[in-house]
């Protein structure tokens, strides 16, 4: 995409909640590939489309011809689907049906820019590391260090359906594994090497995987981090392991060696390297699997129990990255897509996501605040990134920092910015648009690791309006429904899907009557997929997303999001994170306390929230949301425990607060900071012991 074809909207110096951002000229929408799939579908299935809302309202009629009309369009590698421009044989959810004699590819299909002459030699995938250095692989050199790996793999026995699990971060060997493995029908998994030992077999045991990546170490804000211990009790726990592939980085001085032999292996534009030696040469080869053929295992959060393994199909993740990065947000060729994940995200699979459209992708594993808090935009002026995707947190990090990334760095080729993993306050979102980059189309997704794409978001055609997502993402049948199944409009309401959509789990791990995927979706509303979000339907066709309905605060019988209050708290600088719970009471009454992060100084001396302090948060809250959001009491904590996501664990600290116990309430292996959640419990006990003694003192 050439800078000059980017849309450019002038903004005053105020932008507030429901003004346009961002707003395409006719000139750009003709650019898009949205746009010349509309004139596809004219030319090739007579019917006409004008907007992005028709488009929409044809995609959730017709599902099936609209997802067969994107196979054809993007030009499909596979076979068996015959004559027919029906995608669906069967519409029921669950059980929906997709090309039931069709047989696909994943990596086929990623890689078949591989063999265009104009392409093979342009760049597919650039590492990036914390000091600036940058390797770069082509098309054809991916393409050569996958049909080299997978090669590998096929020597030490794998076969389709066994499955191939990964110790690694965000470094171009996860990737290539990736598609190394799903070229021979393998099926992939992958965790962070941040994440604990036994978290990790929590999720691995389950596969019983045939072959373990891992590495010894990896770097982390100009520090090497041992996990060669982690990495041994891994090995060790896993018995159907018959084959180990450690990828070599810095190795820390005293690492743990593995008891049994392993292979050492890395990979390099020129190929892949094996204990030092060149891998012989290979030639691309891949396994055209059933369409519903499990691709890969992501695995939910774990928070509050074992994880569950979620099981994503060859086919429907073509269909699925196709349409997202491809039409909703015109990723292709000439692009390059950079997202600093932790691998045990989904937003790193958007990585091959990418890839299938034809985009390029950075990989990188470090910090995203190396140095300083603003390192990613460092990052994309160095790679010329032109799509950044992250966290709703880091933008609100970066905006509080006070600094000033489109002052510091050379951006102009950033057209786009993909905000998920929570709600986007509408003061970052303007801040972004005043101090990063005033044209960039900055759109805030929600969508899940369930489906490994997203349900709203951005698209190309439309204006964007500060605080709000634009609108279904192409084929999501969403509404707003209240509890009586009745669809409601500027009213929260359940998100509710209801129209199949390709890449929804083919089934969970070990769940062999369906039972658990049947409750965690359909026990609701059964026949339709209730995501488990808080949404808002809006007059202008958008969408605004409250948070998680099992977080939230319900007080005086009205619903209320937990997003609205983080969105007024980056109003106060002094705060730098919070989490805020609501909790039902025996007696009736219901407690919602503010859990706030606070810099250096801003406590009292027994570490309270000074007077002053909590008086302007409570006016806060009170001014840009309503008097019942306003917390009963604020508290200053050490920390907020999340994810490894990045998410803020509401429901685990709600349940210590109504009296669960701590080692069931929440699974500490899921956590990034497990240190914080002690003084959480310590408070729930301290909650509870009061709420008990007052109720003694009454009787």
């Amino acid at each position: 995409m050439t800078p000059d074809t980017t849309p450019s909207l002038p903004l005053e110096s105020t932008i507030n909640h429901g003004d346009i951002t961002w707003n395409p000229s006719e000139e750009f929408k003709k650019t898009t590939n949205l746009w010349h799939f509309m004139q596809w579908t004219l030319e090739h299935r007579g019917i006409e489309l004008k907007t992005y809302r028709d488009v929409l309202k044809w995609s959730v009629d017709d599902t099936s011809g609209f997802w067969d009309a994107v196979r054809r369009f993007y030009g499909v590698i596979g076979e068996g689907f015959g004559d027919t421009e029906r995608a669906l044989a069967n519409e029921q959810m669950p059980g929906a049906v997709w090309y039931p004699d069709a047989k696909i590819n994943f990596t086929e299909n990623v890689l078949k820019y591989a063999q265009d002459p104009e392409q093979r030699d342009e760049l597919a995938l650039l590492n990036i590391t914390e000091d600036g250095t940058q390797t770069r692989f082509s098309w054809a050199e991916l393409e050569n260090n996958v049909a080299q790996l997978a090669q590998l793999l096929k020597d030490r026995g794998v076969q389709p359906g066994d499955r191939v699990a990964a110790y690694l971060p965000n470094i171009p060997e996860a990737l290539i594994g990736l598609l190394a493995a799903a070229s021979i029908g393998a099926v992939w998994t992958i965790n962070s090497p941040d994440l604990s030992a036994q978290a990790t077999l929590d999720r691995f045991k389950q596969l019983e995987p045939k072959v373990l990546f891992g590495v010894y170490s990896y770097q982390f804000n100009g520090k090497i981090i041992d996990r060669s211990a982690q990495l041994k009790e891994i090995a060790d726990e896993i018995p159907s392991v018959t084959t180990r592939l450690l990828v070599p980085t810095l190795d820390p001085e005293n690492s743990v060696e593995l008891a049994d032999s392993v292979l050492s292996y890395r990979a390099v534009p020129s190929g892949g390297v094996v204990q030092e030696e060149p891998l012989a040469p290979a030639t691309p080869n891949y396994e055209r699997v059933p369409f519903a053929h499990p691709l890969w295992v992501l695995f939910s959060s774990g928070t509050t129990g074992k994880p569950k393994g979620i099981v994503h199909g060859h086919g429907g993740m073509v269909l699925e990255s196709l349409k997202g990065p491809g039409l909703n947000h015109d990723m292709r060729r000439g692009d390059l897509y950079y997202v600093a994940a932790n691998t045990s995200w989904m937003v790193w699979n958007t990585l091959v996501n990418n890839l299938i459209t034809g985009a390029s992708v950075v990989t990188y594993a470090g910090s995203p605040m190396a140095g300083r808090v603003d390192h990613q935009f460092k990052i994309i002026a160095e790679t010329g990134a032109t799509m950044f995707a992250t966290g709703a947190a880091y933008l609100s990090l970066v905006e509080k920092s006070g600094l000033v990334p489109g002052a510091e760095y050379d951006l102009s080729k950033m057209r786009s910015i993909l905000s998920t993993g929570s709600p986007l306050p509408d003061s970052t979102w303007a801040w972004v648009h005043t101090n990063v980059r005033p044209d960039v189309h900055l759109g805030s997704d929600s969508g899940g690791t369930d489906i490994c794409s997203g349900f709203l978001g951005s698209n190309p055609l439309e204006p964007v309006r500060l605080g709000e997502l634009q609108g279904p993402q192409l084929a999501v049948a969403v509404e707003a429904w209240d509890d009586s199944g009745r669809r409601v409009f500027n009213d929260v309401g359940d998100m509710i899907i209801t129209r199949p959509m390709p890449s929804m789990p083919v089934f969970f791990w070990g769940d062999e009557d369906g039972q658990k995927y049947r409750d965690a979706y359909f026990e609701k509303f059964p026949g339709v997929w209730t995501h488990g979000d808080w949404i808002s339907e809006l007059p202008s066709g958008g969408f605004i997303v409250h948070g998680r309905s099992d977080a939230t605060l319900n007080r005086q019988g009205v619903r209320l999001g937990s997003a609205d209050i983080y969105s007024a708290m980056q109003h106060i600088p002094e705060v730098t994170d919070s989490l805020v719970i609501g909790v039902e009471e025996a007696d009736g009454g219901y407690y919602m306390p503010l859990f706030v992060v606070l810099r250096d100084g801003q406590t009292t001396e027994k570490g309270k929230v000074s007077e002053e302090l909590s008086d302007r948060i409570k006016t806060t809250i009170r001014s840009r949301t309503s008097a019942r959001h306003v917390p009963d009491e604020i508290i200053a904590v050490p920390g907020v425990p999340t994810t490894h996501a990045g998410k803020r664990t509401e429901v685990p600290v709600k349940k210590l607060f109504a009296g669960h116990d701590p080692e069931r309430a929440i699974n500490r292996g899921s956590l990034q900071n497990p240190e914080t959640i002690d003084w959480f419990v310590a408070r729930a006990n301290a909650y509870r012991e009061r709420k008990i003694n007052n109720a003694g003192q009454k009787d």
